[in-house]
């Protein structure tokens, strides 16, 4: 059987008889009470918290009112403070507000006044505490999605208008941006949390063996097919199908895709009997989809299918305040992640050039900047002199391609331009793949 907990209230003032008193009220009608008429008890009490609100008298001697509410507001934040004095005392009770406290009530006055006040301060307390929490979970939800630029607002903001509305929706943002960390979110904040939430990049699955990993077969489909196969689409069932880079999609595939939007079924390779689906589609890519229609590669009709509602991220050079906030989210995650590790911030003069850094590659950069810097870091603080070469480095005109009254072929400028973007990312080959959005052979043919 459950039973209510009480609300604990701790008493204090300098009048024994009237502590007595009030005790014997505030039991009465149901409260947990603590009563104290020595002010360094008193003081002692206060300062271990373990009260859900405060009544003190303001004149006592030693410790006053305003130092009893000064201590509380550190030992118990969200508790609410009433402040009893005279009628002398009532500037001084007014300063008690200022400083934060609930109400304060005037000698002498009614136990009934007191318990009144009491509830409805215990009501608010208990209505912020669960607004705290329910914004907490919110928050909890956008996991890993970290900024306060306005920019980063807006897409926060609109993550928590659209996350209810079941339709398609379509991520743009360049490589790195979190396109997926969006998607996740979208998927932890809607009504289909319960259900699961499936993560495909399309550019990753060779494209013979995507239509059987998305629609899945049925025995004996095709050569190798012994066993019949669900596909992602019937896992993600009542819950959320997130098709990363859907722009690298075969014409074919695209075609089952928004069959399967217009229809909501989907009939696995080789069978016969369609299904019905009750799945979320969120799409993703760093790709200019409307150029992909206009160039043939991209259907019109499955575009408009898929957005719906649409979130584009910017990229991490257009929200360069941010930077300090990512740096100090990722130090804390790899922290956690790598116990033993020392480095746990970057100095000043570090920051200043971090910030100052374009990171091509967007967060995910970021993020693996400070992964190596807490792995490999022997001190505290990271100085600037341990960043990598590529952060350090002052951009010059010699460095800079200038073609002057040049003509180059089109081939050639999309060489210097990716040999560049390597240079600037240290010449690690899969970060320079996923900047420019190529595949790792496209990247060692123009590197030859």
């Amino acid at each position: 059987m459950h039973v209510e907990q009480k609300s604990r209230v701790l008493l204090l003032d300098d009048d024994p008889a009237l502590v007595e008193l009030l005790s014997e009220e505030l039991t009465a009608r149901g409260f947990e009470v603590q009563a104290l008429s020595e002010s360094r008890a008193a003081l002692a009490a206060v300062d271990a918290g373990a009260f859900d609100a405060l009544v003190t008298d303001l004149r006592m001697p030693r410790y006053d009112g305003l130092t009893m509410l000064d201590h509380a507001k550190r030992a118990a934040r969200e508790a609410p403070v009433i402040v009893m004095t005279a009628h002398s005392g009532v500037d001084s009770a007014v300063e008690c507000i200022r400083r934060g406290a609930y109400h304060y009530l005037t000698k002498p006055f009614k136990a009934d006044e007191l318990v009144l006040f009491l509830e409805r301060a215990l009501q608010e307390a208990a209505l912020r505490a669960e607004s705290r929490v329910l914004k907490q979970e919110l928050r909890g939800s956008m996991a890993g999605i970290v900024g306060a630029s306005p920019a980063m607002r807006e897409v926060i903001s609109l993550i928590h208008r659209i996350a209810a509305a079941d339709v398609p929706v379509l991520v743009l943002g360049e490589t790195g941006t979190g396109k997926g960390l969006v998607a996740r979110a979208l998927h932890a904040a809607s009504d289909r949390v319960d259900g699961p939430f499936v993560s495909l990049n399309c550019a990753a699955v060779p494209e013979t063996l995507l239509e059987s990993e998305l629609f899945g077969h049925a025995k004996g489909a095709f050569t190798g097919a012994n066993t019949a196969r669900a596909g992602l689409f019937m896992t993600a069932q009542h819950g959320t199908l997130f098709l990363d880079e859907i722009a690298e999609m075969s014409p074919a595939l695209q075609a089952k895709l928004l069959h399967v939007l217009e229809t909501g079924t989907l009939r696995a390779v080789g069978d016969t009997q369609e299904r019905s689906l009750d799945v979320r589609i969120i799409a993703a890519t760093h790709r200019d989809l409307r150029a992909r229609v206009a160039d043939g590669s991209f259907r019109e009709d499955l575009l408009y299918r898929l957005d719906v509602v649409s979130v584009e991220l910017p990229p991490l050079r257009h929200r360069a305040g941010d930077i300090p906030l990512l740096i100090e989210h990722f130090f804390a995650e790899y922290r956690a992640k790598y116990p033993r590790a020392v480095a746990e911030r970057l100095s000043s003069e570090a920051l200043a050039t971090v910030t100052a850094y374009e990171f091509p590659g967007n967060v995910r950069e970021l993020a693996h900047l400070i992964e190596r810097l807490v792995l490999l870091h022997p001190s505290v603080e990271v100085p600037r002199d341990a960043l990598p070469a590529r952060l350090l480095s002052e951009p010059s005109e010699d460095k800079r391609p200038i073609f002057g009254n040049l003509a180059l072929p089109l081939r050639e400028v999309q060489r210097l331009y990716v040999l560049h973007t390597f240079e600037r990312l240290g010449g690690h080959k899969r970060d320079t793949c996923e900047a420019l959005g190529i595949e790792y052979k496209t990247l060692m043919r123009y590197l030859q």
